[in-house]
């Protein structure tokens, strides 16, 4: 009657949040890239998909499934995936500072303008002239040196660009997050509803126990109906945890990114055993959130864009060395109306060396350098914050599944115990020794047991995959934080 052997499923398949590939069917740029560079070069290179994923209500679904959907399906995740790239083409941009800039122009022009001419020698004073020209010309503008501004602007894109890929893993991570969740609470609603079944069968046999005792005039009426009431009871609790079960089904859906519906089956994995032990201390699990935790990971590359801010608003206060050119054909077709013009069809050039500084401006590059100056005091600020957010959710999940894991062995025990309880005040009522009163409370603490039982593995599966979330290693290869005990194992 344990159900022990019941297990649905290792609270965390973290083999399945580590080991399948997220975008194995999909292709999604999270499961094949770990870092924030990988990331982002990843999703540079590529276009999400415009097209949502139904689900089949015909097929069973493993959580790396789910989890690909999720991926597709959420527009957090096109959110993300679009501003990465977006970052990923400021790069570029940035980058075209360094090269020069070629232009090409043709320009068809006819003008008409009077000058001025002395009457000796124009009788009206002045002359008509009329100038149709036809120019094709190449034109440069090349910046030599700038005293680092170039390469500021190009640092601070970089780092934007890895702040991107990492927000695009930490959305991912998110949603794979919600979605695990999701699927384990349907996992945990479907084995309260299996302890509600059994709950009932249970207040059946007592309620059979009575009727019995009764024909055999060693029970009252009122016994029997005290049973009966527990047998409704249970009814009562099984239809509850039935209704439970099928809107946590819906909640599974809408995590998904589907419409809401009940019609989703999972697969239940009965025979994968629980996490038992903690692989990594709380030392090396804090180090390694805060190495992998991709929310540390923007935050220290959005320290690196303002520091580069910085830089860029220094740079403002050197000169800047440039190089203008310019190449064309130019042809002219002068007419007069006194005296007589001819035309021309001659290369024209220029060439510019410039330095260009900047003496006053009112204060514009001071207010600029103290912005950035105090953006980057509030990058810092921020890293601090979410440094000692990342440490005390570590600890935090840390403490929940040490003591998830004594509640579930405590449950197991205390099921074992009622159990045996109720078997023995059973066989002792059926032989008259003890009464139904005896019976009946060895049943509600059997069912209490149950319940408890499933509550304590729903919160053990629930805080094994919260260990790794907080920790930054969902979607990632790395070794899970905890394993489990094959010879654990009951079918």
């Amino acid at each position: 009657m344990s159900l022990r052997r019941q297990t649905t499923v290792l609270a965390i398949s973290l083999l399945l949040l580590g080991r399948y590939t997220v975008g194995e069917i999909f292709s999604q740029c999270a499961g094949t890239a770990s870092t924030p560079r990988d990331a982002a070069d990843c999703v540079a290179g590529a276009t999400p998909s415009v097209k949502l994923l139904p689900l089949d209500p015909a097929r069973t679904y493993s959580l790396a499934e789910l989890i690909d959907v999720a991926e597709v399906n959420n527009p957090r995740t096109q959110i993300v995936w679009e501003r990465a790239k977006q970052a990923a083409a400021r790069l570029g941009v940035e980058k075209s500072a360094y090269y020069p800039v070629l232009a090409g122009i043709a320009a068809f022009a006819d003008q008409r303008i009077i000058e001025p001419f002395p009457k000796p020698l124009a009788p009206r004073g002045y002359v008509m002239v009329e100038v149709p020209a036809i120019q094709p010309e190449l034109t440069l503008e090349y910046l030599i040196f700038d005293f680092g501004g170039r390469e500021a602007k190009v640092d601070a894109a970089t780092a934007e660009k890895l702040a991107a890929g990492a927000n695009f893993i930490a959305a991912n991570q998110q949603i794979a997050f919600g979605v695990a969740s999701a699927y384990y609470k349907l996992l945990t609603a479907q084995e309260r509803l299996t302890a509600a079944k059994e709950t009932y069968k249970t207040a059946q046999t007592t309620q059979d126990a009575a009727e019995d005792q009764l024909n055999n005039g060693r029970s009252t009426l009122p016994d029997v109906l005290n049973a009966r009431a527990e047998t409704s009871q249970a009814a009562f609790d099984m239809q509850s945890a039935e209704g439970d079960e099928q809107i946590a089904r819906v909640a599974l859906t809408e995590a998904v990114g589907v419409e809401p519906s009940p019609d989703i089956h999972i697969e239940a994995q009965s025979t994968t055993p629980l996490p038992q032990t903690l692989t990594m201390s709380i030392d090396a699990l804090i180090d390694r959130a805060l190495a992998d935790r991709p929310d540390l990971l923007a935050q220290a590359a959005e320290i690196r864009a303002a520091e580069d801010d910085v830089r860029l608003a220094k740079a403002a206060y050197r000169p800047r060395i440039g190089l203008s050119a310019s190449g064309a054909q130019t042809s002219v077709w002068p007419t007069t109306d006194y005296g007589e013009l001819g035309p021309a069809s001659v290369p024209t050039w220029s060439a510019t060396l410039g330095i260009e500084w900047r003496i006053f401006d009112g204060g514009a590059r001071k207010n600029e350098l103290a912005a950035a100056e105090s953006k980057r005091r509030e990058a810092q600020d921020e890293m601090r914050e979410k440094h000692d957010q990342a440490v005390r959710e570590v600890w935090t999940a840390y403490i929940a599944f040490r003591t998830a894991l004594r509640k579930e062995d405590a449950a197991e025990a205390l099921l074992h115990a009622a159990d045996s309880s109720y078997s023995a005040s059973l066989d002792a009522y059926k032989y008259g020794v003890k009464n139904l009163v005896d019976v009946l409370t060895a049943e509600k603490q059997l069912a209490q047991a149950r319940f408890s039982g499933v509550s304590a593995r729903s919160e053990l599966f629930l805080e094994a995959v919260d260990l790794e979330f907080v920790t930054g290693n969902l979607l990632r290869h790395q070794p899970s934080a905890t394993k489990s005990n094959p010879q654990d194992v009951h079918p």
